[in-house]
């Protein structure tokens, strides 16, 4: 069999790529370690207690609705397909629970940590109560 060269490459890399989401997030942490982590809650399980990162985290829903809340923002509802993102610091996130009693939730997210420090500390009942009129209202 004759060797007629290298295949020609495919072209399909050019359109392959959607972009979901790009932010320029506020402030990277020095000395920052990247972490992809994936998520899978139960249906109707309510998720993690308010909290909150030491760096910008990036995510995207893979499967499921998830209600999404961050400080001085309402609660949202994201969808398979949707990404978010939070500024991590001092923001407190509210709420990242599935939205539905029926299917699983599960979503990655990449986080830039601070070194040393936890990826993820809750806030206490006192912080919260300090902090009340940073939430934005509660839908009725």
């Amino acid at each position: 069999m004759p060797d007629t060269g290298p295949k020609p490459r495919s072209t399909a890399w050019q359109t392959a790529i959607t972009t979901l989401q790009e932010i320029e997030p506020p402030f990277i942490p020095e000395g920052a370690h990247a972490m992809t982590i994936v998520i899978e809650y139960p249906p109707g399980d309510p998720g993690v207690p308010p909290h909150r990162h030491t760096g910008p985290c990036f995510g995207y829903v893979v499967e499921g609705e998830m209600v999404f809340e961050l400080e001085g923002e309402p609660e949202r509802v994201l969808h398979a397909g949707e990404a978010f993102w939070e500024p991590g610091g001092d923001v407190i996130h509210y709420q990242d629970g599935n939205n539905r009693d029926d299917i699983p939730l599960r979503f990655t997210v990449t986080m830039l940590c601070a070194p040393g420090k936890p990826m993820l500390t809750l806030v206490d009942e006192d912080e919260l109560a300090q902090r009340r009129d940073r939430r934005a209202p509660r839908p009725s």
